[in-house]
């Protein structure tokens, strides 16, 4: 019996009802006549027609597959690879895909490095950079730019806000520097309430010092200490911490020279507030009777002093920095003192006082610790001023007060007298022997150097009473023990200075802008001096004056 099936896209086949086959001598097998058109007889084939379309299909889900993944990566390498066919190459078969975007990346800031400000300029112009790290990621995902754009972009965000922090710098110096030149609205308070003191009061008026004591002003066995100021609260303070600290105050002998403006508040505080043993004099340079030539050589002095501070401030202004220094140390030159007279008086004082042989010259910004009475019996060899330099050696030795950051070595006038890394010495607290000062030719040497500096366009060193002085005394300096002189308390970095330094030191000096009346300064450092601000004075009180 035969059947016959046909069916669209399948060949004839042809069942028979003989007796099946089996093979291999067990089991079931195909009935003996199913055969397919064209086959062999006996044998089952399926076509490879039959497995083409499974093939197709399984071929094509994958290759789908693969189609979204190679998207995936590459939308998601855009915003960090230059090159994503080289991303897709790392994902897909390297597997180590960090290693090679680190170098990607160390590549791209590289080039933005040595390209300089190429490329970053367009940045800033062409787009508003973003000015937090979140913007910056929230701009590069949106964006989708390659690492190349990350780097300079990055370069042009930490360039702006490098600038934008050196002109907060810039300012906030500025700031501090003119806090350091007012004048405290507590001691404008207490110069005026004591002139009108003197005026009011003829005990504020009372001779300084008394009769009986008159004799001792140019008597050379005492121990004479000059102040040139014009500060009242400062004067009182350097006098008052002097006489605590001495172990024979009765021996002591004060000379205060002050400007007219200040002399009657002055002359009225040391009246009412008399020192106990030690004697004290106030005198007002109106007051004093000098020769035509040396009242010539002052005024030239401090024209030529205050021509240095004006071209100084010119070549900021202009943006000139000849000399290296930063803003903030161009701005530390500058402080009122740079056209003061008393400040510049010193260089006269064998002239102020012709009838004394040794001092001790103290500033007013000066606050005495321990006793200065060996002072006076202090051996100079023959020299003229007893001065310390800073302790310490090798490279951080004197930091800031070497010659270099006093002179102009460009000028062969400097180069050719003086010694680059020489260390200069400290003024503020010196010996001077005004003996062997008059057999100098010291002040003649100050005012040669200040003429040499006026025609050589105020060029050869920085504005202030020590860089003249430091050349004009070249060979006349006699070093004492740093113990008794520590200065450079009046800036904000204060080097290598512990709280046993300060203890130890016979006197501390606040040379810097940051005196110590004035509010900016340490409040550690600070109540070094305000210890001897005398808070029981009525008018201390009534102006408000904190120590």
């Amino acid at each position: 019996m035969k059947f016959y099936i046909s069916a669209t896209g399948i060949k004839k086949l042809t069942i028979s009802s003989s007796t099946a086959v089996t093979s291999g001598g067990g089991g079931v097998g195909l009935p003996v006549g199913m055969k397919g058109k064209g086959s062999p007889p006996g044998r089952r084939r399926i076509s490879h027609r039959t497995l083409l379309l499974p093939a197709v299909l399984v071929l094509g889900l994958l290759l789908s597959l693969l189609f979204f993944r190679i998207t995936f990566i590459m939308l998601e390498s855009a915003a960090f690879c230059s090159f994503p066919i080289g991303c897709l190459e790392w994902r897909i078969f390297d597997g180590s895909d960090s290693t090679l975007l680190r170098e990607e990346l160390m590549r791209a800031l590289l080039e933005a490095t040595s390209d300089g400000d190429n490329g970053v300029g367009g940045i800033e112009s062409s787009t508003s950079l973003p000015s937090s790290f979140n913007d910056l990621v929230k701009d590069m995902s949106s964006n989708g730019q390659d690492i190349k754009a990350f780097a300079f972009k990055t370069k042009a965000m930490i360039m702006k806000m490098e600038q934008l922090v050196e002109s907060a710098r810039q300012h906030e110096s500025i700031s501090w520097h003119l806090a350091s030149h007012g004048v405290p609205k507590g001691i404008h308070c207490l110069s005026l309430k004591l002139a009108e003191d003197y005026a009011e009061n003829a005990a504020a008026r009372s001779r300084l010092p008394s009769p009986q004591y008159v004799s001792r002003l140019t008597d050379t066995s005492f121990h004479h200490v000059v102040l040139l100021t014009d500060n009242v609260l400062a004067a009182s303070v350097v006098v008052s911490s002097t006489i605590k600290s001495s172990s024979i105050p009765e021996r002591l002998v004060f000379h205060i020279v002050t400007d007219k403006k200040t002399y009657t508040a002055m002359h009225a505080w040391f009246a009412v507030n008399s020192i106990n043993l030690a004697v004290l004099e106030v005198r007002g340079l109106h007051q004093y009777d000098w020769s035509h030539e040396v009242n010539i050589g002052i005024k030239e002095m401090i024209e030529i002093h205050r021509l240095i501070c004006s071209h100084k401030l010119d070549s900021m202004k202009r943006g000139n920095n000849a000399n290296g220094n930063d803003h903030e140390k161009d701005l530390q030159h500058l402080r009122p003192s740079c056209t003061s007279l008393l400040n510049h008086l010193r260089i006269y004082i064998p002239e102020l006082f012709p009838d004394l042989n040794k001092i001790v010259f103290l500033d007013d910004d000066t606050v005495v610790q321990h006793d200065l009475s060996s002072l006076w019996e202090l051996d100079l060899n023959g020299k003229v001023v007893g001065a310390a330099f800073d302790s310490g050696c090798g490279d951080d030795y004197c930091p800031g007060r070497k010659y270099k950051d006093y002179f102009n070595f460009t000028s062969p006038i400097i180069s050719s007298k003086l010694d680059y890394y020489r260390c200069g010495w400290l003024y503020g607290m010196n010996v001077f022997d005004l003996q062997a000062w008059r057999k100098t030719s010291i002040t003649a040497t100050y005012h040669h150097w200040l003429k040499l500096s006026l025609n050589s366009g105020f060029d050869l060193w920085n504005p202030g009473s020590l860089p003249p002085s430091l050349i004009a005394f070249e060979g006349h300096v006699h070093r004492i023990d740093p113990s008794w002189h520590i200065a450079g308390l009046g800036y904000r970095s204060i080097m290598n200075v512990t709280e046993s330094v300060l203890e130890d030191v016979a006197v501390v000096h606040f040379s810097g802008p940051a005196k110590p009346w004035l509010e900016i300064g340490n409040p550690e450092i600070r109540s070094l001096w305000s210890r001897h601000v005398n808070m029981s004075n009525k008018f201390i009180r009534k102006c408000g004056i904190m120590g």
